[in-house]
Order: structure tokens, then C-alpha cells, then sequence
């Protein structure tokens, strides 16, 4: 298969991602879509899934049966709920699909049954599928394993005012990206919380400081600070197509592996320019 043929369904298509989707896949070289699916009582079935998108009528209807999605995909991409992406799982295997799930929210008996998916079918699933911040991920994990813990490492985020979770998914991440580099647990030099008289830094930790606050779709800032010298790397997100065009990215990607729970790591250390 080359990749002007991959054809690409969309799950969850009326959602915010699933949107920013339909209108990144018809508009990328190398992919159609195929198709864009709804939940049983979405109000939207039926209509064009180009003008629900805001990019207009381009022929693909929106419907309501997964089934048929998987049919005509080569490739499907989930961003919708954990119970939900199981269930385009278990299609997945059934129809020998390959799958990109952006989905949050996985409990680990969920994440068990993804990896159990994997052993049958090609499996992309991240929570954040920005190639920048995966890349973030990537130099932080090296970075850390070049410097000993003469330096400290300080992982700082920002999010806009309404996000309820804090440290972000992607801060926990670049924590275990730096974790991984030293070859230690995060859950055992992990700092969350300073108030107060908490005392000198200890030697080693890795800490998180948050921030929330206005509009700030997500900047990320890993710190490696030493005597004399600061070493900073930093992802700003100014607009959430990122994610929609990560997605593709790894949808495209996938098209020819073998089955595997791959993550977007894989991905962005693939040879090849991104």
C-alpha cells in the first residue's frame, strides 16, 4: 500500500478533535477520508461530514454505524471515550484495521485490554499527539541521561483557566521522559507541592510546578538547572490542529506495521523527516 491510498476514518466525528479531523485529513496529501462516524443518538447523522467541520460539502456523509467506518478505512482515528475506543477496538481486530486512538481517561484494567488489542492489530495511542511535544518528550529523556543530578530538573506547565487536572498529562509525561534518563521511579523523586517551610530542594528530585490561567492552550517548560548554568526546553501550543495533524502523521505511519500498542514516540523517532 502506498500512501496515497490510505483511506482514514474518523470516530467521534461531531467532537472538537473529531472535527479538526475531518478537516485535517481532507486536506493533507497522501490520505482520503473514508468516512466519519456519530453515536447512536447524534443529532448530526446524516449531514455532510465537510460542513460540520467548516470546510464544506465534500461528499462524505456522517454515520451513525462504526461498523461501516471500519469496512472502508484503512486506518481509523479515535479521539472519543476510553469505553468507546475498546469498542472500536474489538471492530479493529474483527475487520484487521489499524488504529490511532488519542483517547484519555484509560483505568489500567483499560489499558490492559489496549495492550491485549495490540498483540492482533497496529495500535498508535498517546494522549497528546503533538509532534512537538512528543519530540519534547524525547530530548528530555536524553537530556536527562547526559546530566547527572548535579542538575535539577523542574517540569513547568501552563494551561488555560478551565482545565480541572494539574500536573497536566503531558508534564506527568516529560516527568517520566526524565525519569526514564536517569533510570529511576518517578513515584519515588517526584516533587508535586511546595508550601511553606518545605526546606532545601533534595538532591535528585524531579519537580513539577503548575499554572492556570486565561486562554493558554499549553506551554510546556523543562528545566535542567545547575550551578551556574540552566538548560531550558520548551513546547507553546497556539493552536489545537497540532494535535489533528500529529494524529494523521501517525495514521499515515501506521498504515504498514505490524501489530503493536505503538506510542508517539515511535512515531517522531522514525527515520525521516517529520
Amino acid at each position: 500500500m502506498t500512501a496515497k491510498e490510505l483511506k482514514i476514518g474518523i470516530a467521534g466525528a461531531t467532537g472538537r478533535m473529531g472535527k479538526m479531523l475531518i478537516a485535517e485529513v481532507w486536506r493533507h496529501n497522501g490520505c482520503t477520508l473514508s468516512g466519519a462516524s456519530v453515536t447512536e443518538n447524534d443529532p448530526m447523522c446524516g449531514r455532510d461530514a465537510g460542513e460540520i467541520a467548516g470546510i464544506g460539502r465534500i461528499g462524505v456523509s456522517l454515520q451513525r454505524n462504526a461498523v461501516g467506518l471500519f469496512e472502508s478505512s484503512d486506518v481509523v482515528i479515535d479521539f472519543t471515550t476510553p469505553a468507546a475506543s475498546l469498542e472500536h477496538c474489538m471492530l479493529a481486530n474483527r475487520y484487521k484495521r489499524a488504529l490511532v486512538i488519542g483517547t484519555t481517561g484509560f483505568n489500567p484494567a483499560q489499558t490492559e485490554m489496549l495492550k491485549h488489542h495490540g498483540r492482533t492489530i497496529p495500535i498508535v495511542g498517546s494522549p497528546n499527539m503533538s509532534l512537538g511535544v512528543n519530540i519534547l518528550i524525547s530530548l528530555t529523556e536524553q537530556l536527562a541521561h547526559l546530566l547527572d543530578d548535579e542538575y535539577d530538573i523542574e517540569v513547568f506547565e501552563m494551561h488555560h483557566r478551565h482545565k480541572i487536572d494539574a500536573p497536566s498529562g503531558t508534564a506527568l509525561a516529560l516527568g517520566q521522559a526524565a525519569a526514564r534518563g536517569r533510570k529511576v521511579d518517578l513515584d519515588a523523586v517526584e516533587d508535586r507541592a511546595r508550601d511553606g517551610q518545605v526546606g532545601a530542594r533534595r538532591g535528585g528530585h524531579i519537580g513539577f510546578s503548575v499554572a492556570r490561567g486565561g486562554d493558554v492552550i499549553g506551554d510546556h517548560t523543562v528545566y535542567f538547572a545547575a550551578e551556574g548554568e540552566r538548560i531550558e526546553l520548551t513546547h507553546r501550543a497556539s493552536n489545537r490542529n497540532i494535535y489533528a495533524r500529529g494524529a494523521v502523521h501517525a495514521a499515515l505511519w501506521l498504515a504498514d506495521k505490524p501489530a503493536g500498542l505503538y506510542t508517539m514516540r515511535d512515531v517522531v523517532q522514525a527515520p525521516g523527516k517529520i
